[in-house]
């Protein structure tokens, strides 16, 4: 077995343990342990950085040596040969408000391609998995993207970057045209979680921008071992790092780049 291989049962530990550290904090969380990295709606607290100083903890007694890209720590390590991407609680503001869509992400990259991906919906206890070449898991049964024919019978989900500056209008006049031909948007308010729903076909695609690489490396990585087809906006491969994705069943994915194009 390999590094990556070997990895894989001790990673899985580790998320569910902080997991369950931040399913028992949230019971006793109060608005008055908020804080604010950018702005009135970026917000972190000691459960973001607690969460993620376990989980590098954890990581680097399972592959020594080991880089990070990390929400609240920052880069470390980051051109290592093994290198993990993590969001220790995406959907923070939904974590607060006690709104029950929050996960833990981490991917693993081996020379900067992802070959592991874990994502954690503690609140429903669904723990998404995937392994390069092995397909993708919930709760160690098979998933698979949806098998929706087309565009106009899709639900999509999305998110609203906290800038607002003026690519916003364009980004409304996207979200608009895709309401006229769709089934319909949500915003669950979670990335990571959104990329994990198109992995099991809950939704059929989601897009977004201004998003970081610990909102989507893992659930980008799901996706593609589920069957499903991600891109950046211009049907590229530039979506980890490049602030915009969009991921669908395939079948859908033509149709989205399409309104994108003829709006942008």
């Amino acid at each position: 077995m390999g590094i990556i291989s070997e990895a894989a049962e001790p990673l899985k530990a580790l998320v569910r343990e902080v997991g369950a550290f931040i399913r028992e904090e949230r019971r006793g969380f109060t608005e008055q342990r908020i804080e604010y990295k950018g702005g009135p709606n970026d917000l972190v607290s000691y459960v973001d950085r607690t969460a993620e100083e376990r989980l590098t903890i954890g990581c680097e007694q399972i592959i020594p040596g080991c880089g990070f890209i990390r929400e609240e720590g920052g880069d470390l390590r980051a051109d290592a040969e093994f290198r993990f991407i993590i969001d220790p609680l995406d959907g923070t503001n939904n974590f607060i408000h006690d709104i029950p869509a929050y996960c833990i992400s981490l991917a693993l990259q081996h020379n900067g391609q992802t070959e592991m991906g874990i994502i954690y919906d503690i609140p429903r206890e669904e723990f998404y998995f995937a392994q390069i070449g092995t397909g993708a898991t919930r709760n160690d049964q098979p998933i698979h993207v949806s098998n929706k024919p087309s565009f106009s019978v899709g639900l999509f989900a999305t998110g609203f970057p906290y800038v607002k500056d003026d690519s916003l209008s364009d980004y409304l006049a996207v979200i608009q045209k895709i309401l006229t031909e769709s089934r319909g948007i949500r915003r669950f308010g979670a990335a990571a979680l959104d990329l994990a729903w198109v992995a099991c076909g809950r939704i059929d695609g989601f897009f977004e921008m201004g998003l970081n690489p610990w909102d989507v490396a893992a659930g980008e990585f799901i996706v593609r071992e589920a069957g499903g087809h991600v891109t950046d906006w211009k049907g590229g491969d530039d979506f980890v790092f490049g602030k915009q994705i969009v991921a669908t069943n395939e079948k859908v994915h033509a149709g989205f780049l399409e309104i994108i194009k003829d709006i942008l």
